[in-house]
């Protein structure tokens, strides 16, 4: 296996301190959210597992209670088209900073699901109406809905009628809820305003400010980093990237490799927030050995993922899906899933006994985190 340079390893593990992989945990599902700013969020488990390894003494309840009770966070089409988990506050600039560069793209995906323009807003105003009047809806009652009025449902219809009308800034994925289709609790789609309230007085979108708080949010939980890796994680092109980092440059510290990072730790921890505590682990410190969920973070936040997953390309699978993977030394060690209500390992190559036993106890708070029991699969 081909290790990274001593300068790669070390940008390495400052990322993954700047991701709450090492040094001191979270101690709630927004404390992550907010550090990383937004977490890929197709994945229901995935999301959940995200913050898991980033936090101490939480299970996957807690970040049920923080969509539904605590409303201080929330699920929606965010970035790089895809679906993120983000903090409440901070969908009043991150929404309109991104998601309008997506309208093209469900266009199209509209029209190829033989949808029309027409269709689309219809459907739009359907989803609008039935939230305001029945409160929240999950996606196959939202579906029936739109069926009802002769709008196309079938395929991927559905999926991009609801990104269409959250991207409008009609909805997004607010609680958990139990339907009459079965005992599991669901993400339902709610109203912006029903759900949020009015937009701040304090969040009117200015895009220059959206820009710059992009820069120092993204820094925060992803340096050091380049503005290519800006503009990949977030969608934007890169003059904006480059816009947005220079707003804050009085902030950076200088680097000899390009790449950006603050210069002070404790706006890592994003003061404004008060979590001012938290701070990044040592210099250099890796993290130890742990289980990563599917779509975890540290594979989405840079242009590379050569330095996490080295040859081991095949946790990407061919369709875009990102398998749960082992991470030891900051390295994939190997994949793991649930079978039975227990993690099962599939290693690259043996493991040293202290590494091997760190994953077998991380595997078995995974257990615990989700609350499974003997008869689970996954």
């Amino acid at each position: 296996m081909t290790m990274p340079s001593p300068g790669a390893a070390a940008v390495t593990a400052q990322r993954c301190a700047a991701q709450l992989l090492s040094g001191p945990p979270a101690r709630s599902p927004f404390e992550v959210v907010h550090r990383l700013l937004a977490v890929q969020g197709q994945d229901p488990r995935g999301a959940r597992l995200a913050i898991r390894a980033r936090s101490a003494g939480l299970n996957a309840a807690d970040v049920d209670r923080a969509l539904t009770d605590d409303r201080s966070l929330l699920i929606t089409w965010l970035n790089r088209g895809t679906l993120h988990l983000i903090g409440c506050d901070d969908y009043w600039w991150l929404h309109p900073l991104t998601a309008p560069r997506m309208r093209t793209g469900i266009a199209r995906r509209l029209a190829q699901e033989g949808v029309l323009p027409g269709q689309a807003e219809k459907a739009a105003a359907v989803i609008a109406s039935s939230l305001a009047e029945e409160g929240p809806l999950t996606r196959h009652e939202l579906g029936e809905r739109i069926a009802r009025v002769g709008i196309r449902t079938q395929g991927q219809a559905l999926v991009h009628l609801l990104a269409h009308a959250s991207v409008a800034g009609i909805a997004v994925r607010g609680p958990m809820v139990r339907s009459g289709r079965g005992m599991a609790a669901e993400h339902a789609f709610v109203g912006v305003r029903d759900w949020l309230g009015p937009a701040p007085a304090s969040r009117t979108f200015d895009h220059d400010a959206a820009l710059a708080e992009l820069a120092r949010r993204y820094l925060a939980g992803h340096g050091p980093a380049s503005e290519r890796d800006l503009a990949q994680w977030s969608g934007l092109p890169l003059r904006d990237a480059r816009r947005g980092l220079s707003a804050i440059a009085a902030t950076l510290r200088e680097r000899d490799d390009d790449l950006a990072e603050l210069a002070r730790a404790r706006q890592l921890a994003g003061e404004s927030a008060g979590l001012a505590e938290l701070t990044d682990g040592r210099p250099g410190e890796l993290p130890p050995p742990r289980l990563l969920g599917p779509f975890d973070p540290v594979l989405h936040g840079w242009m590379s993922r050569e330095p996490i997953l080295g040859q081991h390309k095949s946790i990407i699978t061919v369709n875009g899906l990102f398998r749960p993977f082992a991470m030891v030394r900051a390295r994939a060690a190997g994949t793991w899933k649930i079978a039975a209500g227990q993690v099962e390992l599939d290693l690259f190559a043996p493991l040293p006994e202290p590494a091997a036993a760190a994953l077998r106890a991380d595997g078995a708070d995974v257990v615990r985190y989700l609350g499974l029991d003997a008869t689970a699969s996954s």
